[in-house]
Protein backbone atom coordinates (compact mmCIF):
# COMPACT_ATOMS: atom_id res chain seq x y z
CA UNK A 1 0.00 0.00 0.00
CA UNK A 2 1.01 3.13 -0.85
CA UNK A 3 2.62 5.86 2.22
CA UNK A 4 1.97 8.94 -0.13
CA UNK A 5 -1.39 11.14 0.14
CA UNK A 6 -1.27 12.99 -3.13
CA UNK A 7 -4.65 14.34 -2.30
CA UNK A 8 -4.15 15.90 1.18
CA UNK A 9 -4.26 19.78 1.64
CA UNK A 10 -1.77 22.09 -0.27
CA UNK A 11 -3.17 25.38 0.93
CA UNK A 12 0.00 26.09 3.08
CA UNK A 13 2.92 26.71 1.59
CA UNK A 14 5.82 23.97 2.52
CA UNK A 15 9.07 26.40 2.78
CA UNK A 16 6.97 28.31 5.37
CA UNK A 17 6.10 25.25 7.79
CA UNK A 18 8.16 24.55 10.83
CA UNK A 19 9.95 20.82 10.55
CA UNK A 20 7.83 20.21 13.45
CA UNK A 21 4.84 21.22 11.08
CA UNK A 22 6.11 19.57 8.21
CA UNK A 23 6.69 16.04 10.08
CA UNK A 24 3.30 16.07 10.80
CA UNK A 25 2.43 16.00 7.92
CA UNK A 26 4.66 13.47 6.32
CA UNK A 27 3.05 11.28 9.03
CA UNK A 28 0.20 11.38 7.24
CA UNK A 29 1.71 10.75 3.76
CA UNK A 30 1.22 13.93 2.10
CA UNK A 31 3.44 14.24 -0.43
CA UNK A 32 4.66 18.30 -0.44
CA UNK A 33 5.51 18.08 3.39
CA UNK A 34 7.93 14.51 2.19
CA UNK A 35 9.37 16.62 -0.38
CA UNK A 36 10.35 19.75 1.55
CA UNK A 37 11.98 17.68 4.11
CA UNK A 38 14.25 16.15 1.63
CA UNK A 39 14.74 19.63 0.20
CA UNK A 40 16.28 20.67 3.58
CA UNK A 41 18.06 17.94 4.37
CA UNK A 42 19.80 17.03 1.53
CA UNK A 43 22.92 18.92 1.83
CA UNK A 44 23.29 17.66 5.74
CA UNK A 45 22.49 14.46 4.76
CA UNK A 46 24.73 14.42 1.50
CA UNK A 47 27.91 15.73 3.62
CA UNK A 48 27.26 13.54 6.66
CA UNK A 49 27.59 10.18 4.32
CA UNK A 50 30.38 12.01 2.12
CA UNK A 51 32.14 12.52 5.64
CA UNK A 52 32.35 8.56 6.10
CA UNK A 53 32.34 7.10 2.82
CA UNK A 54 34.39 6.95 -0.32
CA UNK A 55 32.99 8.67 -3.14
CA UNK A 56 29.42 11.04 -4.27
CA UNK A 57 27.99 7.67 -5.69
CA UNK A 58 27.87 6.07 -2.53
CA UNK A 59 26.96 8.98 -0.48
CA UNK A 60 23.89 9.37 -2.79
CA UNK A 61 22.76 6.02 -2.14
CA UNK A 62 22.99 5.62 1.56
CA UNK A 63 21.12 9.59 1.59
CA UNK A 64 18.42 7.47 -0.49
CA UNK A 65 18.77 4.62 1.71
CA UNK A 66 18.00 6.90 4.95
CA UNK A 67 15.12 8.59 3.75
CA UNK A 68 13.64 5.74 2.96
CA UNK A 69 14.66 4.15 6.23
CA UNK A 70 12.89 7.14 8.51
CA UNK A 71 10.13 7.48 6.18
CA UNK A 72 9.05 4.08 6.25
CA UNK A 73 9.80 4.13 10.23
CA UNK A 74 8.33 7.63 11.02
CA UNK A 75 6.05 6.21 13.67
CA UNK A 76 8.84 5.37 15.67
CA UNK A 77 10.07 9.09 15.65
CA UNK A 78 8.77 10.30 19.26
CA UNK A 79 9.90 13.99 18.75
CA UNK A 80 12.59 13.81 21.98
CA UNK A 81 15.18 14.96 19.58
CA UNK A 82 14.58 16.71 16.20
CA UNK A 83 13.77 15.31 12.76
CA UNK A 84 16.66 16.63 11.70
CA UNK A 85 19.10 15.35 14.30
CA UNK A 86 17.29 11.68 14.13
CA UNK A 87 17.63 11.23 10.50
CA UNK A 88 21.21 12.42 10.78
CA UNK A 89 21.74 9.85 12.95
CA UNK A 90 20.30 7.16 10.55
CA UNK A 91 22.55 8.65 7.59
CA UNK A 92 25.36 7.98 9.55
CA UNK A 93 24.64 4.22 10.35
CA UNK A 94 23.21 3.61 7.44
CA UNK A 95 27.15 5.16 5.72
CA UNK A 96 28.97 3.07 8.50
CA UNK A 97 27.18 -0.20 7.99
CA UNK A 98 28.05 0.44 3.71
CA UNK A 99 31.66 1.10 4.83
CA UNK A 100 31.44 -2.29 6.78
CA UNK A 101 29.61 -4.99 4.18
CA UNK A 102 32.17 -2.97 1.52
CA UNK A 103 35.22 -4.40 3.68
CA UNK A 104 33.62 -7.59 4.00
CA UNK A 105 32.96 -8.26 0.06
CA UNK A 106 36.34 -6.57 -0.56
CA UNK A 107 34.13 -4.54 -3.23
CA UNK A 108 36.09 -1.25 -3.89
CA UNK A 109 34.84 1.77 -5.24
CA UNK A 110 35.69 2.11 -8.93
CA UNK A 111 33.67 5.50 -10.28
CA UNK A 112 36.63 7.80 -10.86
CA UNK A 113 35.20 11.20 -10.47
CA UNK A 114 36.90 13.42 -13.09
CA UNK A 115 38.10 16.72 -11.73
CA UNK A 116 39.14 19.86 -13.12
CA UNK A 117 42.76 20.67 -12.97
CA UNK A 118 44.30 22.53 -9.99
CA UNK A 119 47.39 23.15 -11.31
CA UNK A 120 46.37 26.63 -12.44
CA UNK A 121 43.48 28.06 -10.52
CA UNK A 122 42.52 31.17 -12.20
CA UNK A 123 41.74 34.46 -9.74
CA UNK A 124 37.94 35.70 -9.49
CA UNK A 125 36.85 38.79 -8.31
CA UNK A 126 34.29 39.53 -5.69
CA UNK A 127 31.62 40.56 -7.97
CA UNK A 128 30.04 39.93 -11.58
CA UNK A 129 29.50 35.82 -10.35
CA UNK A 130 28.26 35.45 -13.47
CA UNK A 131 31.65 36.12 -16.10
CA UNK A 132 32.99 32.71 -17.53
CA UNK A 133 36.27 33.07 -15.78
CA UNK A 134 34.66 33.86 -12.45
CA UNK A 135 32.67 30.74 -12.82
CA UNK A 136 35.55 28.65 -14.26
CA UNK A 137 37.47 29.86 -10.90
CA UNK A 138 34.84 29.22 -8.86
CA UNK A 139 34.84 25.64 -10.14
CA UNK A 140 38.70 25.49 -9.48
CA UNK A 141 37.96 26.27 -6.04
CA UNK A 142 36.07 24.03 -5.00
CA UNK A 143 37.55 20.97 -6.98
CA UNK A 144 40.72 21.51 -5.04
CA UNK A 145 38.49 21.83 -1.82
CA UNK A 146 36.90 18.92 -2.38
CA UNK A 147 39.35 16.45 -3.25
CA UNK A 148 41.90 18.18 -0.25
CA UNK A 149 39.16 17.26 2.09
CA UNK A 150 38.22 13.89 0.69
CA UNK A 151 41.84 12.98 1.21
CA UNK A 152 41.45 12.93 4.52
CA UNK A 153 40.83 10.00 6.99
CA UNK A 154 36.81 9.64 7.74
CA UNK A 155 37.50 10.41 11.70
CA UNK A 156 38.66 13.51 10.63
CA UNK A 157 36.37 14.49 7.49
CA UNK A 158 33.48 13.78 9.43
CA UNK A 159 33.57 16.07 11.86
CA UNK A 160 35.08 19.05 9.49
CA UNK A 161 32.70 18.97 7.02
CA UNK A 162 29.77 18.90 10.00
CA UNK A 163 31.71 22.05 11.42
CA UNK A 164 32.88 23.85 8.76
CA UNK A 165 30.32 23.12 5.62
CA UNK A 166 26.95 22.54 8.33
CA UNK A 167 28.33 25.25 10.70
CA UNK A 168 27.73 23.08 13.59
CA UNK A 169 28.63 23.55 17.24
CA UNK A 170 30.97 21.77 18.77
CA UNK A 171 28.17 20.10 21.08
CA UNK A 172 25.74 18.92 18.41
CA UNK A 173 28.87 17.05 16.23
CA UNK A 174 29.80 15.17 19.67
CA UNK A 175 25.91 14.68 19.94
CA UNK A 176 25.53 13.11 17.27
CA UNK A 177 29.19 11.28 16.26
CA UNK A 178 28.46 9.96 19.98
CA UNK A 179 32.02 11.80 20.59
CA UNK A 180 33.37 13.72 23.41
CA UNK A 181 33.04 17.79 22.37
CA UNK A 182 37.30 17.58 23.60
CA UNK A 183 37.73 14.92 21.34
CA UNK A 184 35.53 16.44 18.42
CA UNK A 185 37.79 19.73 19.30
CA UNK A 186 40.84 17.68 18.87
CA UNK A 187 39.63 15.95 15.34
CA UNK A 188 39.12 18.98 13.79
CA UNK A 189 42.66 20.34 14.83
CA UNK A 190 44.08 17.23 13.25
CA UNK A 191 41.85 17.83 9.83
CA UNK A 192 42.99 21.40 9.66
CA UNK A 193 46.89 21.15 9.90
CA UNK A 194 47.03 18.47 7.37
CA UNK A 195 44.43 20.15 5.09
CA UNK A 196 46.24 24.03 5.84
CA UNK A 197 49.79 23.02 3.72
CA UNK A 198 47.66 22.08 0.72
CA UNK A 199 45.16 25.51 0.64
CA UNK A 200 46.61 27.59 2.81
CA UNK A 201 48.76 29.21 -0.47
CA UNK A 202 45.56 29.09 -2.82
CA UNK A 203 42.60 29.76 -1.07
CA UNK A 204 40.83 30.88 1.75
CA UNK A 205 37.50 30.23 3.40
CA UNK A 206 35.24 28.69 0.93
CA UNK A 207 34.51 25.70 2.78
CA UNK A 208 30.75 25.62 3.10
CA UNK A 209 30.48 25.70 -1.49
CA UNK A 210 32.08 22.09 -1.26
CA UNK A 211 29.70 18.78 -1.87
CA UNK A 212 26.83 20.62 -2.44
CA UNK A 213 23.70 19.09 -3.30
CA UNK A 214 20.94 21.01 -5.09
CA UNK A 215 19.82 21.90 -7.95
CA UNK A 216 18.59 18.39 -10.18
CA UNK A 217 20.01 16.57 -7.82
CA UNK A 218 18.41 17.68 -4.98
CA UNK A 219 14.75 17.39 -7.06
CA UNK A 220 16.23 13.72 -8.31
CA UNK A 221 16.94 12.57 -5.24
CA UNK A 222 13.41 14.18 -3.92
CA UNK A 223 11.65 12.07 -7.01
CA UNK A 224 13.51 8.62 -6.42
CA UNK A 225 12.20 8.95 -2.74
CA UNK A 226 8.78 9.66 -3.36
CA UNK A 227 8.63 7.06 -6.38
CA UNK A 228 9.88 3.94 -3.85
CA UNK A 229 7.43 5.07 -1.30
CA UNK A 230 4.91 4.92 -3.56
CA UNK A 231 5.86 1.49 -4.87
Amino acid sequence: MSVLNRSASETTDPRACSEQALVAAARTGEEAALRELIRRMNPRLFRVARGIVGSDEEAEDVVQESYLNAFHKLETFRGEARFSTWITRIAINNARMHLRRKQQHKEYDTVTEHRPAAASIHAFPGQDPDRPEVALGRAQIRALLEDAVASLPSELRLPFLLREAEHMTLREIGRDLSLNPITVKTRLFRARRKLRQALEQRIEGGFDAIFPFDGQRCAGMADRVIAALGD
